[in-house]
């Protein structure tokens, strides 16, 4: 493992060495492509030797979604989970208080929402330090990370917290890169740029994929990509995961200080000892999850408001809300009655095709 480590700090000094201009851009490609296929094998070791025996942090996943908590140690991140899902998560004046990972549950708008307090990391745990590389293993099954900040540090920790999810794989608050990749058996490398590149051109795109051992492939930019972007979409394993900055421990600093620290972007300055601001950040994390809620109506009876079924906003199809109930429902389905603002009748009878929106009231009728 020392020697990936060793390989990965002599390419970084390169880097950090290497002017950047247009001459020195296909060598920066280069090893920008060699850095990103060290990364992976120290995510995931090339040998199916025995494990270490060390557990690792994972939980069941319950609920409609999964916040992981991610911060240095004692940044308030245990206070946080005991106040908002009245968990008891070991608080103490000493870092690395938690071990290991704490869940928690809240209800909010009808969706059960599991909360995770997982350890703190430090400076190197994507290289493995301080068993970073376990607790970050977690926060990539998240479907949204709390970055928790102490607003009297220096704001450079989200910096330094950012690189070492980057590290891992994990983009926050990217969208996926617009580039279409499809690897061939023959007819070498065709490249297709729909505008202006300022960074990647042929030979840039093909010294990156000699790198991966790719001589084959079509690839269309679709945007002013960068050659990080290319590296990601071949590696394939990047997630992108929201992210909301919690600057917390806001009861220990001035009126003035608190509009600067409104202004940083995803940002909420809460207390966590206070439970200041705490209502601006459920309804923060609430959007950043873009859950939407449906309400079920058995026949001749009022809607159930009272327990959704809770819909991720890219899986909204009549379908995909007769698999949330159960699998045999898609397959007896005959068409649905639905209320709410996807229709335009009150109701309407629609098929399984349909796309629903927030609050909708659905009546399924099954074939008899």
């Amino acid at each position: 493992m020392s020697t990936i480590l060793e390989k990965i700090a002599a390419i970084e000094s390169e880097m950090a060495r290497t002017q950047k201009n247009k001459a020195t851009s296909a060598h920066l490609g280069l090893l920008k492509a060699k850095l990103a296929k060290l990364r992976r094998e120290l995510i995931s070791p090339k040998g199916g030797g025995g494990g270490t025996g060390e557990a690792g942090f994972e939980v069941a996943k319950t609920g409609d979604a999964r916040v992981g908590f991610v911060g240095f140690p004692s940044v308030g991140k245990s206070t946080l989970l005991s106040n908002l899902a009245g968990v008891y998560s070991e608080v103490a004046a000493y870092e690395f208080t938690t071990l290991t990972t704490v869940p928690g549950c809240i209800l909010y708008k009808g969706a059960k929402i599991q909360l995770l307090d997982l350890p703190g990391i430090i400076e190197g745990a994507k290289d493995g330090k301080g068993r970073g590389r376990q607790v970050i293993a977690v926060a990539r099954t998240c479907n949204l990370i709390f970055m928790v900040l102490d607003c009297l540090k220096p704001l450079g920790h989200k910096k330094l917290l950012e690189h070492e999810l980057e590290g891992f794989g994990i983009r926050l608050n990217k969208k996926p890169p617009n580039i279409y990749y499809k690897r061939k058996d023959k007819g070498g490398i065709n490249l297709n740029c729909m505008v202006p590149q300022s960074e990647l051109d042929t030979d840039l795109v093909k010294t990156i994929l000699s790198e991966y051992k790719i001589h084959n492939a079509d690839i269309t930019l679709r945007y002013d990509a960068t050659s990080d972007d290319l590296i990601d979409v071949i590696e394939g394993n990047r997630i992108y995961i929201p992210c909301i900055y919690l600057l917390n421990k806001i009861d220990q600093i001035s009126i003035e200080e608190l509009d600067v620290i409104y202004k940083i972007p995803h940002c909420v300055p809460i207390s966590a000892h206070h439970h200041w601001n705490f209502d601006d950040l459920l309804e923060m994390m609430w959007e950043y999850l873009r859950l939407i809620r449906i309400y079920t109506k058995p026949k001749g009876q009022l809607p159930d408001y009272s327990s959704p079924v809770v819909l991720h906003n890219e899986r909204t199809s009549i379908e995909d809300f007769c698999n949330k109930l159960h699998r045999s429902i898609a397959k007896e389905f005959k068409y649905a009655l639905v209320w709410g603002s996807s229709v335009k009748h009150q109701p309407q009878k629609v098929g399984i095709e349909h796309v629903l929106n927030d609050e909708d009231v659905v009546q399924i009728v099954k074939k008899v």
